[in-house]
């Protein structure tokens, strides 16, 4: 290669980077071993992580534990989907465009909005890019309930520091003046807590900013949807439609919002359409965007979608249904409930939000800091819960999903007591 470019030596091709930044002595990197070696150190190392099936897993914090039906993975695993990447050829890819739009008809008809895309990278993606689609007006400032989890305010900040917003924190009824572009709630908060988002919407709404809605897919059988509640955009992660825990991804965002904002929706969106000879098709429509004519003028870069998440979503989504999706809502509410009841008689263990209704998880106030407790409960076989530091090092955010049995409910209260009196 050095002859055909005309270069004697390595040295001689790099001649042109300064000597002071040159790496003067061999990388540290180990010989070069056989596949059979290299498996086994592979296998060794994998051997170190702890399986998450190998422990009974109240840890939530926006990645949940929920069954996954066999169906989902049998069907999201055929070849003809696990090995599609992108539909640029509708005439190639219609099975994939049609269940690509039936996972949007399924995200509208849950949040109750008018139009869904194919998905985004995660939620937290989701939520940047649903603010950024408020962007303009002369509106620069984004109020941020103190609800909404603290990984994605950060995403926000560094989103915001590109784009020219600035981010800030509300706790009680935000005030919408004329340079707010945004107001975003998650609802159930990170703390499991129910908000009154109807009434920050309503205020949102008044002084003309847009409503965003931060929500969990599997509360709507039990919880109004977005739409219903004034959200003019819907973003969510859906890790729990049917996708595994997965050491934290690969993962799929939701966003979805009302029909006056669909020019401005990121990423791909699948519509159905009819053939020369009248036959129903699919194609990725309203493309001119991002990378396509818009260019520097785009709302987004993003140009593609989860595809292989977003089908598993969708076959989950048919596999629970309307009815079952209220059933696992109720048994998420009344299992979080009876654990609540059972954790706060433990001695030291209190509500942080005594009497608020929850969904699916909630805060504890501890005698000792969280961290200590989760490493200690692993010891005893229990994925405790997830610590909140921004709300006291002392608090515990406990998820209960449809998967925790009262026999196991029971015996993480017991281990818990015991870690707590040593």
């Amino acid at each position: 290669m050095l002859a055909a470019i005309g270069r004697s030596s390595i040295d001689e091709l790099f001649e042109q980077i300064p000597a002071s930044v040159r790496l003067d002595r061999p990388l540290a990197i180990p010989d070069g071993v056989s596949e059979m070696e290299l498996v086994a150190d592979l296998r060794a190392l994998a051997a170190r992580n702890r399986h998450a099936d190998d422990l009974v897993c109240f840890a939530g914090g926006g990645a949940y534990d929920h069954y996954v039906p066999s169906v989902v993975w049998s069907l999201a695993g055929r070849s003809e989907f696990y090995t599609s990447y992108t539909p640029y050829q509708p005439e190639l890819s219609q099975g994939v465009l049609q269940v690509l739009f039936e996972y949007q008809s399924m995200i509208c008809e849950l949040t109750e909005l008018e139009v869904s895309n194919a998905s985004l990278y995660d939620g937290a993606t989701a939520l940047v890019e649903a603010v950024h689609m408020t962007l303009g007006r002369g509106r620069a400032r984004v109020l941020v309930a103190s609800g909404v989890d603290p990984r994605a305010v950060e995403a926000l900040h560094t989103a915001g520091r590109g784009a020219g917003y600035e981010v800030e924190s509300f706790e009680d009824t935000p005030q919408v003046t004329d340079d707010v572009s945004a107001v975003v709630v998650q609802h159930p908060n990170v703390y499991g807590v129910l908000e009154p988002a109807r009434e920050h919407f309503t205020a949102a709404r008044h002084g003309g900013a847009t409503a965003i809605q931060i929500f969990d897919p599997l509360s709507l059988g039990v919880l109004a949807p977005p739409g219903a509640l004034g959200a003019d955009i819907a973003v969510g992660e859906g890790q729990v439609l049917g996708n595994h825990l997965t050491y934290g991804g690969p993962y799929l965002g939701i966003i979805a919002a009302r029909m006056a904002d669909v020019r401005k929706l990121p990423g791909r969106i699948v519509g159905e359409t009819v053939d020369v000879e009248g036959r129903p098709g699919y194609v990725l429509t309203l493309q001119a965007r991002e990378q396509h004519i818009r260019r520097d003028k785009a709302n987004s870069n993003i140009c593609t979608n989860q595809t292989l998440m977003a089908i598993a979503a969708a076959v989950y989504m048919s596999w629970l249904g309307p009815e079952g999706l209220v059933e696992l809502g109720n048994q998420c509410m009344s299992k979080t409930a009876y654990a609540e009841r059972a954790l706060t008689e433990l001695p030291g263990v209190t509500p942080l939000f005594p009497g608020e209704a929850c969904f699916k998880e909630i805060a504890l106030r501890l005698p000792r800091p969280a961290a200590v407790v989760i490493d200690a409960m692993v010891e005893r076989g229990f994925l405790a819960g997830v610590a909140q530091p921004q709300a006291g090092d002392d608090v515990l955010v406990v998820a209960v999903t449809e998967r925790r049995s009262r026999s196991e409910i029971d015996g993480f209260v017991s281990a818990l007591g015991e870690v707590l009196s040593a």
